[in-house]
């Protein structure tokens, strides 16, 4: 059994809001728009994270982190990139790839705007943790927190925070 926390689109934020809610998570998943390789480092020294670069991430946090992640945990096939779209309006490219890698969790950011969509025509579960960050036009930070356990993904948990500018 691992705990998941999720986010995305923090653009230079890692603050105690979000460090409270991922507090007792396993592993940190970040899908892209870190804003800069200080935070990815930040993140990584608080949990291990994995991720993947999103477009305002310049060459930097491309060297380190790929444009897509594909891997297994606890049984779960995943596949995180950052430019996804969601389940009848994926991206170009995405359905492609999701027919090849056969996914159960599909993972992306940048609308930021949380999103949790079953696709039942590719019998996956699409996340969006919507935006961490304090920089964008939305109104409420968001992320996410799950379970991965023998083969599924429980205890889904919202979290929440008002936007500070």
């Amino acid at each position: 059994m691992k705990k998941i926390g999720l986010i995305s689109d923090t653009h230079g934020t890692f603050d105690d809001p979000l460090r409270r809610f991922l507090t007792d998570v396993d592993e940190v998943w970040h899908a892209g728009d870190f804003g800069g390789l200080e935070t990815a480092d930040c993140i990584a020294a608080f949990k291990p994270l994995r991720g993947v670069y999103g477009n305002v991430d310049g060459g930097v946090i491309r060297r380190v982190y790929p444009a897509w992640q594909s891997f297994v945990c606890e049984g779960v096939p995943v596949l995180m990139t950052h430019i996804g779209g969601y389940p009848g309006h994926y991206a170009p490219g995405v359905t492609e790839r999701l027919h090849h890698e056969h996914p159960q969790l599909f993972i992306s950011g940048h609308s930021h705007i949380l999103k949790v969509i079953y696709d039942k025509k590719n019998e996956l579960l699409h996340l969006n943790p919507g935006a961490a960050g304090i920089r964008g036009f939305h109104r409420v930070r968001t992320a996410l927190r799950f379970v991965l356990r023998e083969g599924r993904i429980e205890d889904l948990e919202v979290g929440e925070w008002p936007v500070r500018y």
